[in-house]
């Protein structure tokens, strides 16, 4: 592979994890009438396990691997840090600490993966 695919791709997964953790923390706060739905919760768990996968499965760099979990977790610490005005959007509510908790969980379990296992590694059941 190319080093501008390996580039592109790091770059898009990168900002395609932004984007998700961007739209996950605006539904934290998400409810089905009187009912809350924690929507972001699994969200950012099946995220921040699968995009450093597909990164690292498309580029077989490490590096872009880890790009995702970054990209999650700049955002979230962001987002749960109030603002001179006063504004902020994921609260040390139940469920803001357990999407901050899970996701950043699943994140570094994820990037262990990538660490440990590393790219060129099948799933173990080919031949050989």
């Amino acid at each position: 592979m190319t080093r501008a695919f390996t580039v592109a791709i790091g770059l898009l997964m990168f900002l395609v994890a932004v984007e998700v953790a961007v739209l996950e923390c605006f539904l934290l706060p998400s409810y089905l009438g009187p009912v809350p739905i924690p929507l972001s919760i699994p969200a950012a768990v099946a995220g921040n396990l699968a995009l450093p996968a597909l990164a690292l499965r498309l580029t077989g760099s490490r590096i872009v691997g880890v790009l995702p979990v970054l990209g999650w977790l700049t955002v979230a610490v962001v987002a749960s840090v109030p603002r001179p005005e006063g504004d902020l959007i994921v609260t040390g509510s139940l469920r803001g600490l357990a999407f901050l908790l899970l996701g950043a969980v699943a994140g570094a379990y994820a990037v262990a993966r990538i660490v440990v296992i590393g790219p060129g590694s099948g799933s173990g059941s080919g031949g050989g």
